[in-house]
């Protein structure tokens, strides 16, 4: 068991996040006592969406050009439409994504956020779910698509929706190391 204290993650986003999709997860990681870092290619704030409304903004930790994955044990990519399409567009942001794929960190995606994982190639033989609109491109891409709460494999973590951050917030921790997964998995 790692002390989840001593992690240091990364949540990659920009403008048009899913809003529950990023401060779920972050504020369950920092309950835990781990060290999460927003990182963007923009410095200053970012927007963030419930739904096709406008959320509230967010501070940017990081900005992605002064950001070393090397100094990250995990990554989540929210959804939202707007985020990850403007994230996979970015080549310094697929080239941090792909660090934590090469190198097998947990990456964790919800909703649309897969679509970054599809460009940073790293998809072809998981198994993995997203919001229902990206199973085409995620199978294109080679990835075996099921339609559940949260999937993981190996250090993939991914949930289609808002209403599945239960599952997917308690799979990140589990595999950050906050505790044992089947004691984390029959709690909830």
């Amino acid at each position: 068991m790692t002390d989840i204290k001593h992690k240091k993650i990364a949540v990659l986003a920009t403008d048009g996040f899913e809003q529950v999709e990023l401060t779920e997860p972050v504020k369950a990681l920092r309950a835990e006592g781990a060290h999460v870092t927003i990182v963007s290619p923009k410095a200053g704030d970012i927007q963030g969406m419930n739904h096709h409304d406008k959320g509230y903004r967010i501070k940017v930790d990081l900005e992605l050009s002064k950001a070393n994955p090397e100094d990250f044990d995990a990554i989540i990519l929210p959804g939202g439409v707007a985020n990850p399409d403007t994230l996979r567009t970015d080549k310094h942001a697929v080239a941090f994504i792909k660090h934590f794929t090469d190198t097998k960190k947990p990456v964790a995606a919800i909703c649309h956020g897969p679509w970054t994982l599809i460009e940073a190639n790293a998809v072809k033989g998981r198994k993995m779910t997203s919001w229902p609109s990206l199973q085409t491109d995620l199978r294109n891409a080679g990835a075996h698509w099921e339609d559940k709460s949260v999937v993981v494999d190996g250090n993939f973590i991914t949930s289609r929706k808002p209403e599945d951050l239960k599952d997917f917030n308690r799979e990140i921790l589990a595999l950050v190391g906050k505790t044992n997964v089947e004691a984390l998995r029959k709690a909830s």
